[in-house]
């Protein structure tokens, strides 16, 4: 399953997209059911930045636009001066923004806004300028400069949150689109890239209250149900995810990761059977679909059901010998079944590729302490200690150890941590198949 590009979602719907519009090969074939889920914005959304543009500002009105339009293109072509930034004017400006010279129409902005540095007509559209050339952070200054001027200017607050948006500062991004939607509450656009900014932060709880509405109003958008199911998914709202993901199955039946991610979201509600049986259902569609057999590998080792986990795991080592977590799972199996050293090996590689596997070090710890290789063992337990020190097993394993070694005062001090400590429950599988969600890609 891919990741979340809020480029890519942006750019398919059209929001000030810094893309050539030419479709990617293949892209006619990106459906919900192999989506870069990052491609979706509600359809309401506007198409370009020239629409937000800051036109109807205080010293340039609407009416007075209407009027100039005509003219601005044929002064714009009559007087060549008009684009010398030292003389220009908000007139001139938007005759060379008319003729499409949006370098030129950016170097006399910039020339108003030297002349008049409390024009914040003149510094927002500067920033429609801007943005019109992708150059989201120079758009950004602008946009804020125009705010602190004049922070009423319409669609102001909207024009920033985008710029934020369109750089992947989706932090940055958050307070002017909640002003923008503060400003108008039926801003379907204010309200969606709120919510997806609020996803690219990964504020998933946020996320979700903005893209319920805006889902609800957008029924036939597969694409947008998806991130919302992916924002309640981790939100831990099992139930919205459950609900989202039978929506996108009634759609496409054939969906292996919309089975995959309903999966998760049962296992989230604790019923582990039925997440097993949308795995079957998944790894039936799409065998070769990355991460379906470990989940179902690992669905049957939470269960303790071991002669079945293990195949799935080596079916996923099958389409990715490097597969670090099916290679941990595996030789935890192998530990469990006394085979220390088909054991040791497995997780050895798997920490080689990846250095955050939980298991795999105290799985380690535990054949190397056998063995007696104390000090060995030791540095094993700690990392996994450190990894998630709310885990228990860690601290009543170096316990012991510290013990067997002659060292009281630090067994103490394990068993007074592990005595603050409840046992925890087993991880869902949402936080195995993709551990903390990756920055969105730009």
């Amino acid at each position: 399953m891919r990741d979340f590009s809020p480029e890519d979602l942006a750019c398919r719907h059209g929001i000030a997209c810094s893309r050539s519009r030419t479709a990617a090969p293949g892209a006619a074939q990106a459906q919900y059911d192999a989506p870069d889920p990052w491609t979706v914005v509600a359809s309401s959304c506007r198409s370009d930045y020239s629409e937000l543009s800051m036109r109807a500002v205080p010293r340039y009105g609407t009416l007075a636009m209407k009027i100039w339009t005509s003219l601005l293109v044929v002064l714009g072509l009559l007087w060549p001066a008009l684009a010398s930034p030292q003389t220009a004017t908000p007139a001139q400006a938007m005759a060379l923004e008319q003729q499409g010279k949006l370098a030129e129409a950016a170097a006399a902005w910039r020339a108003v806004t030297e002349h008049d540095p409390q024009d914040a007509g003149a510094f927002a559209s500067l920033g429609v300028v801007l943005s019109r050339e992708t150059r989201y952070g120079e758009a950004a200054a602008a946009y804020r400069k125009a705010i602190a001027l004049n922070p009423g200017l319409p669609g102001i607050q909207l024009n920033l949150g985008l710029a934020e948006y369109k750089q992947g500062q989706f932090q940055a991004a958050i307070p002017p689109l909640k002003a923008a939607l503060l400003q108008d509450a039926n801003n379907q656009q204010a309200r969606t890239l709120l919510g997806l900014s609020c996803y690219g932060a990964k504020r998933f709880e946020e996320a979700v209250k903005y893209l319920e509405p805006a889902a609800r109003l957008d029924p036939a958008n597969a694409e947008l149900h998806q991130v919302l199911a992916q924002s309640c998914l981790w939100a831990k709202k099992y139930s919205c995810a459950q609900e989202q993901f039978r929506q996108l199955l009634q759609q496409n039946p054939d969906s292996a990761p919309a089975h995959m991610l309903l999966g998760q979201a049962l296992d989230g509600l604790r019923r582990t059977h039925e997440a097993i049986a949308e795995f079957e259902a998944a790894a039936k569609v799409a065998p070769q679909e990355p991460g379906v057999h470990f989940g179902l590998g690992y669905l049957h080792w939470r269960l303790r059901q071991y002669d079945d986990a293990k195949p799935e795991l080596e079916r996923e080592l099958a389409n990715d010998p490097n597969h670090a977590q099916a290679l941990a799972y595996l030789g935890d199996i192998e530990m469990k079944r006394n085979n220390p050293e088909n054991a040791l090996a497995l997780l050895k590689k798997a920490i080689q590729l990846r250095g955050d596997i939980r298991i795999a070090y105290l799985d380690m710890g535990a054949i190397l302490a056998e063995r007696n290789h104390h000090e060995d063992a030791i540095a094993a337990f700690r990392q996994a200690e450190k990894l998630d020190p709310g885990q228990p097993d860690a601290h009543l394993r170096l316990g012991r150890l510290y013990q067997a070694t002659g060292n009281p005062a630090a067994a103490q001090k394990e068993f007074a941590k592990l005595r603050e400590l409840h046992q925890k429950a087993d991880e869902d599988i949402t936080s195995k198949m993709s551990g903390s969600p990756p920055p969105p890609r730009q």
